[in-house]
């Protein structure tokens, strides 16, 4: 017996004149309503980035776009705003004594890097590295700036060795960087410190590549273009 379910040209007249009942629709299981929906966000931030859009601009999109898609992803970005939030409540660079070092730095809570500056007064890379680490806290407020006269926290800290910077992450030491050399002396600039604690995981830095690499090629050609000006 032919199936009335099946897509012919028969059927098709059959069902047209009433004799067999229209075709019954294919249920849809949950897999395949996740696929499709998977599908329509992935074409639609093909077309459009709606990661790097705010709540305004997605409220803007509902009319055009498909609002059960829309609406997912706007809960799903007020989830990650307010993650991000809960986060970025630092922002500024504390001072801190060898009394405050345990709770602000080792004990400084889950998920939270700190970046440490021993310093000492009157050392003119250490007041370079402060201003630094001040423009770097406003620019990464989820990481946690401290800095603390060296003496203060470890006693007899050799006065060689400042500035240092120390990379917490969980009350366990990751990266550190001590005294002029490493730190590239009084030439150093805000991106290659924001390169330093990039790769060291401290703050979530855009800047990839070693921008002392860039100088030193720059100041190169300039060498060799001063030794060809000289004949």
């Amino acid at each position: 017996m032919q199936n009335p379910n099946e897509d012919t040209e028969w059927n098709d007249i059959l069902r047209a004149k009433g004799i067999i009942p229209p075709k019954k629709e294919k249920e849809i299981t949950e897999d395949e309503i996740i696929n499709m929906l998977e599908s329509t966000i992935e074409a639609k931030q093909n077309d459009k980035d709606l990661s790097k859009l705010d709540l305004d601009e997605l409220d803007e999109l509902e009319d055009s776009e498909d609002e059960a898609v829309l609406q997912q992803y706007r809960m799903k970005r007020i989830a990650e705003m307010q993650a991000a939030a809960s986060r970025a409540r630092f922002g500024t660079v504390r001072e801190i004594s060898g009394q405050d070092y345990v709770e602000e730095v080792t004990k400084a809570g889950e998920g939270i890097y700190v970046v440490l500056h021993l310093y000492s007064r009157g050392v003119p890379l250490c007041a370079l590295i402060n201003q630094h680490l001040t423009q770097l806290a406003l620019s990464f407020p989820t990481t946690k700036f401290v800095r603390a006269i060296a003496t203060t926290c470890i006693a007899n800290y050799p006065e060689r060795n400042v500035p240092t910077i120390f990379v917490y992450y969980e009350g366990q030491m990751k990266k550190q960087f001590i005294g002029p050399l490493e730190l590239g002396g009084t030439s150093l600039t805000c991106d290659e410190l924001e390169y330093m604690l990039g790769q060291a995981k401290a703050i979530e830095s855009n800047i990839k590549e070693d921008p002392r690499q860039s100088k030193k090629i720059k100041d190169k050609m300039m060498a060799d273009l001063s030794d060809n000006n000289d004949w």
